[in-house]
């Protein structure tokens, strides 16, 4: 579905109000991305209930402040209380860990249909890989549309009814696989701290691995940044959405409509990995719509576009090759499709268009059938890879390129 003239106003609403929340709240904290998930649909209605999320920071902080959305919700919403505490395991939060957040000095933020806000930063203090549980109260409301990332690969734990956001054991028994309303988590870092954003479809959002165990290639390159002493002030936020493409709405708006709230706009990002372009191509079979059936041209267009606006913000770009896909159902993987992906790696590769090359296809490909994934590296349906094949991509990136001097 095609982006419509007032969500695109929504979505600069949400930006604008990102922006002011960030100035009035941030004070003089040197905030970076520590995890992060696009919101990319409306889900279904959230009233008088609790929502226990969990994350995972990808770096240290001082202190943390918690992004959330009502970018796709229906009317105003009202938020909170909302609570940060260290997650322990399940719904559980360790005793003695648990802050209140505030917004603006109060405990509740009313947002307007598009808009989005940063609460005050919490006095904290976070550990690289922590595991953060964030609870959420959603007061009664006329059955206004919450704000998901839908493929969350994480359990999001709900009350039936009531405020238990400061309850040690959770009182939730129902669950949901969505994150609902939260889409960032900065956290205070030292002045040289800095962000990377992994930015692309659902293979940069972890789609194949395991539920609940980190297994995102972003994950794993946080884990990486993390055991090199280089690296400890860089975090790593997941700009990933199911179906996304560069150039056409799908599951979500287009890399072009969401770039700078997704990626530009994060705190302190210096590095971009663009992994984009299976689902422009998967989607351009001949029974794709005629809108559809972009060229390589189009495709490369688009992502020169990418690259220009992150250099004009001052920002590292650098280009992944696209992955093997050579079994997932047809029309999606045809011949001509395979050859499409080739012309659009070649150009990844050798055009000098981005600031440096990741091979995401190299690193999972199989030698002896190189439009086909490793079988090790397969989730199973030839499109996906499994936690050992993000494992692998996040290996093959070199961490020199996140040094400093970059």
């Amino acid at each position: 579905m095609h982006r419509s003239l007032p969500r695109f106003f929504l979505w600069m609403t949400c930006f604008f109000c990102f922006a002011s929340a960030s100035a009035a709240s941030g004070g003089a904290a040197h905030w970076i991305g520590a995890w992060s998930a696009s919101p990319d649909a409306a889900g279904p209605a959230v009233s008088d209930q609790t929502i226990r999320q969990v994350v995972r920071t990808s770096a240290a902080g001082t202190a943390v402040r918690v992004g959330l959305s009502n970018l796709d919700g229906t009317a105003p919403l009202t938020l909170g209380p909302v609570r940060v505490a260290l997650h322990t395991e399940g719904s559980a939060i360790a005793p003695g860990t648990d802050h209140a957040v505030s917004f603006h000095g109060k405990p509740t933020i009313t947002l307007a249909k598009g808009e989005a806000v940063w609460s005050d930063p919490v006095e904290m203090a976070v550990k690289p890989l922590q595991e953060l549980a964030i609870s959420l109260y959603v007061p009664a409301n006329a059955g206004v549309a919450s704000t998901i990332h839908s493929a969350a690969l994480a359990t999001a734990y709900l009350t039936e009814q009531g405020d238990a956001t400061s309850s040690v054991q959770f009182p939730g028994m129902e669950t949901n696989n969505s994150r609902f309303f939260l889409t960032d988590v900065d956290v205070a870092s030292a002045p040289e701290g800095a962000t990377i954003v992994a930015f692309g479809d659902s293979i940069t959002d972890g789609v194949g691995s395991n539920a609940d165990a980190q297994q995102r290639w972003p994950d794993y390159l946080a884990t990486r940044l993390q055991g090199d002493a280089r690296f400890e002030a860089v975090g790593v936020a997941d700009a990933g959405i199911g179906g996304n493409r560069i150039l056409h709405d799908d599951y979500g708006p287009s890399a072009l409509s969401r770039f700078d709230r997704d990626a530009l706009d994060k705190a302190n990002v210096r590095w971009i990995v663009l992994l984009e372009g299976i689902n422009d191509i998967g989607s351009s079979g001949p029974h794709a719509k005629a809108e559809d059936r972009v060229t390589v041209e189009q495709i490369t267009g688009g992502m020169k576009t990418l690259i220009q606006r992150a250099h004009a913000r001052g920002i590292r770009i650098y280009g992944a090759t696209l992955t093997p896909f050579a079994g997932a159902s047809w029309p999606y993987h045809s011949a001509a499709n395979e050859a499409k992906r080739k012309v659009v790696n070649d150009w990844i590769r050798h055009s000098g268009a981005f600031d440096a090359v990741v091979d995401f296809d190299k690193a999972i490909g199989d030698p002896s059938h190189p439009d086909r994934m490793l079988p090790a590296y397969d989730s199973g349906d030839h499109l996906h890879p499994n936690g050992e094949g993000y494992k692998a991509m996040a290996a093959s990136i070199d961490l020199g390129l996140f040094q400093a001097k970059h």
